[in-house]
């Protein structure tokens, strides 16, 4: 147990040294290296991962994580109404909160959809649910970021046919360009209890809906103790999947308060295209891309670092910080070698579809429906399917 608290504050104080660095630099890259640092945490602490909200619903009838992923929008569409309410106070048709994840909607929103729902089942994890797994020790999915990045190279090479054939085309449909802020809310709120009633159903038809263990605490004898529960709680013992949706939500309202939601893969799209012109093979010029917000695609600058960078560098440290604290690191290894090809095509696939949809499960879905986009919700949907697809699949393979 010192061990491994020993091995997180090495990990913490990695993170307070390049706060400092990059504070003395940009304040902007201490700011989303701090965020960075409370979502990656946050995830490996709740084992947050959207890949398993549908595929244990869809598989076993367990519906843990999804209740926590919608916990989250819930608390994230409350702040990012208050929010953009007062970024577009006055409600004119074809004004849009200028950093709400509010894209065209068109057929790569659904195709988009489909091929991350099947690639992230494929693959063992979502984005976000690869780059903590990646901190604990699952080489599967250092494979599978590795196909992300792939994925979203070869979606790089065909979005300006997109762009053409479906997206510069597509409607931005924002609910309170029809429902007003209040009705958009309301609404959004009210689908988002509707699905969660509908995850308890599944659960008591499949028969598991479970008891809520009891909290065994034991007897505190002073301040010291006390702070030492309150520790284990935080950094040992796992949290409740609800308690870190909640938090999740939280924290995406303070990043689009202070700057834009909670995106992945737009930074990433940055880091394969930046690759590739290493080796002379980047796309050209990408029509439209810098018209729209969300997770669409950046072209490689030259430049090392940006604010995203850090934002998503730390998610991972946060993650392994979180991992070394509570034991949770170890080399893992696949036992079979048709798992690292499982992994590789799952990750293909979500790059992909992250790339023609403008965002994987976080920027296209979790950051989309608070923003009150009708977008966030068909993503949704296709994501669905595209799940309940990788679930058959998977229940195939041996």
């Amino acid at each position: 147990m010192a061990t491994n608290a020993m091995r997180a504050l090495a990990a913490w104080a990695l993170a307070a040294v390049v706060f400092v660095w990059a504070h003395n630099h940009d304040t902007q890259f201490s700011m989303y290296w701090a965020f960075g640092l409370a979502f990656g945490f946050t995830l490996q602490r709740g084992r947050f991962c959207f890949a398993s909200a549908f595929r244990d619903l869809f598989l076993l009838g367990h519906g843990r994580n999804m209740k926590g992923v919608l916990l989250g929008m819930a608390v994230a569409s409350v702040g990012f109404g208050l929010v953009m309410s007062r970024q577009v106070g006055m409600i004119i048709e074809g004004i849009y909160p200028p950093a709400g994840n509010v894209v065209p909607l068109g057929v790569h929103t659904a195709l988009g959809g489909v091929l991350f729902g099947v690639g992230m089942v494929l693959a063992g994890g979502c984005a976000s649910g690869s780059l903590y797994r990646m901190s604990e020790g699952y080489v599967a999915s250092w494979v599978a970021f590795a196909g992300l990045m792939g994925g979203l190279l070869v979606a790089a090479y065909t979005w300006n046919w997109w762009w053409e054939t479906s997206i510069s085309t597509g409607p931005r449909l924002w609910l309170p360009h029809t429902l007003g802020h209040p009705g958009a809310l309301v609404v959004t709120l009210l689908a988002l209890a509707a699905a969660y009633i509908w995850v308890l159903r599944v659960e008591h038809r499949a028969g598991m809906v479970l008891p809520t263990p009891p909290v065994k605490s034991a007897t505190s004898t002073g301040v010291a103790d006390d702070l030492r529960a309150l520790g284990r709680t935080v950094f040992v013992r796992g949290w409740p999947v609800l308690t870190a949706g909640a938090v999740l939500g939280g924290l995406n309202v303070m990043l689009f308060t202070a700057q834009e939601p909670w995106g992945f893969t737009g930074e990433v799209s940055r880091w394969s295209i930046g690759l590739a012109g290493v080796f002379g093979a980047a796309p050209g010029p990408l029509t439209g891309a810098d018209q729209l917000p969300g997770c669409v695609f950046v072209p490689s600058d030259g430049t090392i670092f940006n604010h995203m960078t850090f934002l998503v560098i730390a998610m991972w440290l946060g993650s392994f910080a979180g991992a070394l604290g509570a034991g949770e690191f170890k080399l893992r290894v696949p036992k079979q070698p048709v798992r690292y090809a499982q992994s590789f095509g799952g990750g293909v696939l979500m790059g992909y579809g992250a790339g023609i949809a403008m965002g994987c499960t976080i920027g296209a879905f979790f950051s989309s429906i608070p923003s009150l986009a009708v977008n966030g919700w068909v993503f949704a949907i296709f994501l669905a399917l595209g799940a309940w697809i990788g679930t058959q699949a998977i229940s195939r393979i041996a």
